[in-house]
């Protein structure tokens, strides 16, 4: 059996690392570093009650959130509010919500680190939050029985009240911080004892209350990466060379950028860190200037050894690395699917691909530097403070410690965030000119520039037995490794020949539900990919293209066994051995997107066909249970319109049904739109694509119907980010093969292709 990346589990979170300080004196929020000079900003009025470093509240009651997770407009602060408010016994109307620094006291006690992505925030902070909250009731609710002279076990508390119903008397909770009877302290066992509320009492979990960051957000007060604005501040517009990496800049000549007005300088990275290549940057006082400026620069380039390679090398390579025996490490190793091919009554393989893609979020790239003293700050909208700070520091060659990061609201991020190349330029820039430079990409810089989704091969062979049951598959993932670019040994997982570790975030989902007795999979680093396009995670990882291939291939061995592909899931969904628990689960979502699809109930017309896929989506150990029906239609031509898309997601708990239900929508259409629409292309060592002209999402006009059923069965909270991206992709691709016969094997999907494989 395949191990997993131990440090995304859930069930291993330790409560000590949360800091947990019930009565402690208030420290507030200090977004550096204590002992650091310079570092120190104000801190919060010394009679605020911290019943936890993630919250505190003020004499006046409100109670302040500080959200360690990035909020990109899925609202994640406001979720950790909710959660908090549950078990504290307060009033939503006192909450609001603050965005945490890299102050290493916020560092996740799961990962390690500060760091947004996978679907994770809610899962893995539920439980730490909900005893955050339940110990700062319980130290109110002891004050308030010393200041009422009761028993603390005749207190009852809501809406940020405590009352003692026998003899009427009540305290509200900034009556409480102000008398400064709050002193109760927590141990992290005892934290770990307390006896949290089930489902059956909530009170605010479940409840669809009013997001705190929107009214900032539509008022405008809300701070973003790019309204940062410090006295004396210089802009920056970068220049980028035509190759994605490995160019290095043989010289500049800025002559004709001095004739700029505010014109400043033009400095060429020198990055040890090696996030970005051949990049120069030209400051100036106005950010209208610096592109000026940018614009005039004459540079040329070292082209490096990446200036010839297109997406048809990287898939060549691909494909030989594929073939070769020795290659890759596996992944998930149980029986012998060779030895099972070759007894096998049919045998199925089939290869699958997938293109480059792109993030782009609305909001550009930025970042924000300045110097001050020794102490670096930064001032963006992150998804990984911890890794970004210590980029930072490198691109100033400094200790990590000097840098502080100031977390912005963020315009959008789907794991483009999780890179900190925007700060490169800022910092080395602030650095040359001796004052604060802020830099903003231009939409070319950043699509050409992105770390993108990779472009993945993929060779599934399956063998069933004379019963058409499913006895072997072997699965081999070729791409590059994006979590291994950032050298850090805790993302990566052993592999189970014990070759090495390996990035699992390239094959997570291929380590499937089903019950295959023989099964391989295996992942192999396409080391030119790798170093010719620097690949990042975009939103739904890995699943995002090892369910495209493992959800095809299982319709393709229904249609070679003539069985109806649900059933023929349902089937392999038995719940044995390791399978238990989550098979089960991934069956009752199937079950019901097919009965809310009315899949199989009535015939469809001609070119019209309905396809399923289910996924366990993001990793198997943080596992969200979704399905989709998709309804397409297909034209003679090979046109595809997709009618309708049903999604079935099982959450365990959800806190806010309405936010589950936008984040299911904006999923799927995201997974409509890789599926059907977007594609970026190397060429000559570049990106070809450099805006919305040639790299096109999906648009408003081909919006389908979409239709979402949440399972919420009060099991343990699980994400909703990103798992409807997953499972979109191959159930429209089994829609059109049951429309028109056709069996598309690439993303994304084309008109040719589907026409192609109609004649074929």
């Amino acid at each position: 059996m395949n191990e997993h990346v131990k440090n995304v589990t859930p069930e291993t979170t330790d409560l000590s690392r949360r800091s947990f300080l019930v009565g402690s004196a208030a420290t507030g929020l200090v977004l550096g570093y204590a002992g650091v000079p310079g570092i120190g900003e104000a801190l919060a009025a010394p009679s605020n009650f911290e019943p936890s470093v993630w919250y505190a509240i003020a004499p006046d009651g409100l109670v302040t959130v500080t959200c360690g997770k990035a909020d990109m407009g899925q609202h994640i602060a406001s979720t950790m509010a909710q959660i908090v408010a549950e078990e504290l016994g307060a009033k939503w109307s006192d909450m609001r919500v603050n965005l945490a620094s890299n102050d290493p006291k916020f560092n996740d006690p799961v990962l390690g680190a500060q760091i947004t992505g996978g679907s994770w925030s809610t899962m893995m902070n539920f439980d730490a939050m909900s005893r955050a909250g339940a110990a700062g009731r319980m130290a109110l609710t002891e004050g308030a029985a010393a200041a009422m002279g009761v028993p603390a076990s005749e207190l009852t508390v809501r809406d940020s009240m405590i009352v003692h119903p026998k003899s009427k008397k009540q305290m509200s909770f900034a009556d409480v911080v102000k008398s400064g009877k709050a002193t109760k302290t927590f141990t992290p066992d005892e934290l770990k004892a307390i006896k949290l509320k089930t489902p059956d009492q909530y009170t605010m979990i479940g409840v669809s209350v009013p997001q705190l960051d929107i009214p900032s957000k539509t008022n405008g007060t809300a701070k973003y990466g790019i309204d940062v604005m410090l006295p004396g501040m210089a802009y920056g517009a970068v220049v980028t060379p035509p190759v994605r990496f490995g160019a290095t800049v043989k010289s500049v000549d800025d002559s004709a950028a001095k004739k700029v007005p505010g014109f400043i300088k033009a400095v060429a990275l020198d990055d040890k860190t090696g996030t970005t290549s051949g990049w120069v940057v030209a400051v100036a006082s106005t950010y209208a200037n610096a592109k000026k400026a940018a614009q005039a620069l004459k540079i040329a380039y070292d082209g490096g050894p990446n200036a010839k390679l297109s997406s048809q090398s990287l898939l060549d390579e691909a494909m030989r690395l594929q073939k070769l025996e020795d290659s890759g490490q596996f992944f998930v190793k149980d029986g012998d699917p060779n030895a099972a091919f070759g007894t096998a009554a049919k045998v199925v393989e089939a290869e699958y691909t997938t293109s480059i893609n792109i993030h782009a979020p609305l909001e550009p790239m930025n970042a924000t530097a300045e110097f001050k003293g020794d102490i670096l700050h930064v001032y963006s909208g992150n998804q990984f403070a911890t890794r970004s700070g210590a980029i930072a520091a490198g691109a100033a060659g400094i200790d990590p410690k000097f840098v502080v990061m100031h977390q912005m609201w963020l315009g959008g991020g789907f794991g483009r965030r999780l890179d900190a190349d925007m700060m490169i330029p800022a910092v080395q820039a602030a650095k040359a000119i001796g004052k604060p430079v802020k830099v903003i990409y231009t939409r070319e810089n950043d699509m050409t520039m992105d770390f993108s989704r990779p472009l993945t091969y993929q060779k599934v062979k399956a063998g069933v037995d004379g019963d058409g049951k499913l006895v072997a598959l072997s699965h081999d993932v070729v791409s590059a490794w994006p979590t291994a670019r950032w050298g850090i040994p805790d993302f990566l997982t052993p592999s189970v020949d014990k070759k090495g570790p390996l990035d699992s975030f390239t094959v997570n989902g291929a380590d499937f539900f089903y019950t295959v007795p023989n099964h391989y999979v295996r992942a192999i680093k396409n080391e030119l990919a790798h170093n010719a396009t620097p690949s990042g995670q975009l939103r739904s990882v890995a699943p995002g293209w090892t369910f495209w291939a493992v959800e095809s291939m299982i319709d393709e061995i229904a249609a070679a066994t003539g069985k109806d592909p649900a059933q023929f899931r349902i089937s392999l969904l038995d719940g044995a051995g390791k399978n238990d628990g989550g098979a089960q689960r991934l069956r009752n979502t199937l079950l019901a997107a097919m009965g809310l699809s009315g899949y199989g109930t009535k015939p469809l017309p001609k070119g019209e066909g309905m396809g399923v896929a289910c996924v366990s989506s993001q990793e198997r150990a943080t596992a969200s249970w979704t399905a989709c029906v998709a309804h397409v239609a297909v034209a003679p031509s090979g046109e595809v319109t997709v009618k309708k898309l049903t999604v079935a997601t099982d959450v365990g708990t959800q806190v806010h049904p309405d936010n589950i239900r936008a984040q299911v929508e904006g999923a799927a259409l995201w997974g409509l739109s890789l599926a059907m629409y977007e594609k970026a292309t190397l060429k000559d060592g570049g990106i070809e694509q450099t805006n919305f002209d040639s790299y096109t999402p999906l648009r408003m006009s081909q919006m389908p119907e979409v239709a979402i059923a949440v399972i919420a069965n009060g099991e343990k909270a699980t994400g909703v980010g990103e798992p409807a991206v997953t499972v979109v992709a191959p159930a429209i691709g089994n829609a059109i093969f049951k429309a028109s016969g056709a069996r598309v094997r690439a993303l994304p999907i084309t008109a040719e292709a589907v026409k192609a494989s109609m004649k074929a």
